[in-house]
């Protein structure tokens, strides 16, 4: 799942090449979402399948705040939560009912990606949900699944009704909780964040002012055919590089 080879110090002998990247572009990852604001203190998951395998994970320490996390640091754990190296820090595990879930029934989804920010909760608290207010939302309701409040993530027995209600959606609202993404790469799950944080950003701040002007259904239709051709086929990876170097610049230290 490699995202990009800048600044990359040589992979520990414990771990090969491919893990390594990985593992540099999901701590990339989170200290992204602390840089964006979309952190909840520790509260929040992002994770990965570690290269190769169909059942090992990497989490983030639960504990650490975001912009702490490494790539060394992050967790790798098996489809059963236990940890399958040594690490001072637990897993959350809520996160890791959510994730595992995901993982298990999605093999496309490389990367699953969990937000508590203030505009994804408000929103998902609206009983329409996301509305077709603007071009972001498009994006968003062309892969749209929603998850209704179970109270924390905690049991094994809501498992099943999250892989039914995400189904092979790239969007997850989960309903008084938050936002859920999945991509193929980590880029392609930060990539959707994006969009689904800002469609809701946007909806609220829409639903302050006047009357509202929706997007039609036909163009809501041809959502994915637009995002492909505006992002060259190249979905999350367009703008991944140029993430990293603003990382680069403002909080460097990731890829250790």
């Amino acid at each position: 799942m490699p995202m990009s080879n800048l600044n990359l110090v040589s992979a520990p002998s414990r771990y090969s090449a491919e893990e390594w990247q990985t593992r540099v572009d999901l701590a990339a990852a989170y200290r992204l979402v602390a840089l964006f604001h979309w952190d909840d203190l520790v509260f929040t998951h992002i994770s990965a399948r570690v290269p190769g395998s169909e059942d090992q994970f990497l989490i983030n320490p639960y504990g650490m705040m975001f912009d702490e996390i490494t790539a060394s640091s992050l967790v790798k754990v098996d489809q059963s939560g236990a940890k399958l190296e040594d690490s001072p820090y637990p897993v959350n595990p809520a996160g890791f009912i959510i994730h595992s879930a995901v993982h298990a029934a999605r093999h496309d989804a490389q990367c699953v990606l969990h937000t508590h920010t203030l505009n994804g909760v408000a929103v998902s608290a609206q009983q329409a949900g996301v509305l077709p207010l603007s071009q972001q939302s498009i994006f968003v309701l062309s892969s749209l699944g929603y998850h209704d409040y179970e109270g924390v993530a905690l049991r094994d027995d809501e498992k099943p009704r999250l892989v039914r209600d995400l189904g092979a959606n790239t969007y997850l609202m989960l309903r008084n909780h938050g936002l859920l993404t999945v991509g193929q790469t980590i880029a392609d799950a930060f990539q959707a964040m994006y969009t689904f944080e800002a469609c809701c950003a946007i909806q609220l701040r829409a639903q302050a002012g006047g009357a509202l002007v929706a997007v039609p259904a036909e163009i809501i239709a041809t959502a994915k055919s637009q995002s492909a051709l505006a992002t060259k086929g190249l979905g999350g990876g367009l703008a991944w590089p140029g993430l990293l170097r603003r990382l680069d610049r403002q909080n460097p230290g990731y890829a250790v």
